[in-house]
């Protein structure tokens, strides 16, 4: 029999602990020879996620597993500790608040054993019933990241896919502490084949993912995945200092043909001194960027801390 582990990551998300159980069981139970296993990977939880985790694992400990985070990690550390962890020949990543639907596991395993191929992903054809502006600049960061990395991210990507057990050790090998799933799954290669489906509301519960946070991602995966906002920063740069010189070059020939000429234009020039000062604060953030996480990198400290496992 084939089995499959299911990696969860979860932060605050007592109210969906037994639902999605209870739910993947129903799918799990219709497929033919396949046995499967959960990975529940509690992020730091501040409310009892972690003992409606042990809970499930009382009743059901040859079937449910858990590893407890010292504090919240994120979700990319979760994601790694789950995908270390499975035993299984394939290993399923989804979200705990079940906007990945189960039901598509049956299909997912039908394709991946029956073609040639290492992973089984899904996308969104819509973005129904999600904030306008979040949608916006969704789709703004898709179009901007995959024009300047020569890492393909499809547009409305999940995190919720099935791979192969070749496919999930060619991903930990990949121990950068700057962790981007969607770019690192597809840096890896491996022939993948898409399933879309509409947007699906949370079960229950709230997402944890504010508009900040996600920007605060999309820049991570941008930088992680491209190095040309540091030519941007180059180019700007550079134009700039031709500007200067051109508007020298003026001043010194006004004065030469024009004599007794005086400067003027005190508020315009403090204003070119506001912008310039803001493009070389702003090439100053983009390089500090990186050299943070090159910083962060060399202090080699691990992903993530566990407290507990079993």
């Amino acid at each position: 029999m084939d089995k499959i582990s299911i990696v969860v990551p979860c932060y605050n998300e007592e109210e969906m602990i037994a639902l999605f159980l209870q739910t993947c069981e129903a799918t799990i139970t219709a497929m033919s020879n396949v046995v499967s296993e959960y990975w529940f990977i509690d992020d730091g939880s501040r409310d009892n996620t972690l003992e409606e985790i042990k809970k499930l694992n009382k009743r059901l400990p040859e079937k449910v597993h858990y590893i407890s985070f010292s504090r919240n990690f994120g979700k990319e550390a979760a994601l790694y500790a789950g995908l270390e962890a499975a035993t299984g020949e394939y290993v399923v990543v989804m979200d705990v608040d079940l906007q990945d639907p189960p039901e598509l596991m049956t299909k997912m395993f039908d394709i991946i054993k029956n073609n040639e191929i290492d992973c089984v992903s899904t996308r969104r054809s819509n973005r129904k019933g999600e904030p306008i502006i979040r949608s916006f600049f969704s789709n703004m960061f898709y179009r901007v990241i995959n024009s300047i990395s020569t890492t393909n991210i499809i547009n409305g990507a999940r995190d919720y896919r099935m791979m192969t057990r070749k496919m999930v050790s060619a991903v930990l090998e990949l121990t950068e502490y700057n962790r981007f799933s969607k770019g690192i799954f597809s840096w890896v290669g491996f022939k993948t084949e898409y399933i879309e489906y509409e947007n699906i509301e949370r079960a229950a519960g709230t997402t944890s993912w504010s508009f900040w946070k996600l920007l605060r991602y999309s820049i991570d995966g941008i930088t992680d995945f491209s190095e040309v906002p540091l030519s941007i920063a180059s180019w700007v740069g550079m134009i700039s200092f031709i500007g200067s010189m051109i508007g020298i070059a003026f001043i010194i020939i006004r004065a030469i043909i024009v004599p007794g000429s005086s400067v003027y234009g005190w508020a315009s020039l403090i204003c070119v001194f506001l912008l310039l000062g803001g493009i070389q604060l702003l090439c100053l953030g983009i390089v500090g960027k990186y050299i943070g996480k090159i910083y962060m990198q060399s202090k080699k400290r691990p992903i993530y801390l566990e407290k507990d496992r079993k």
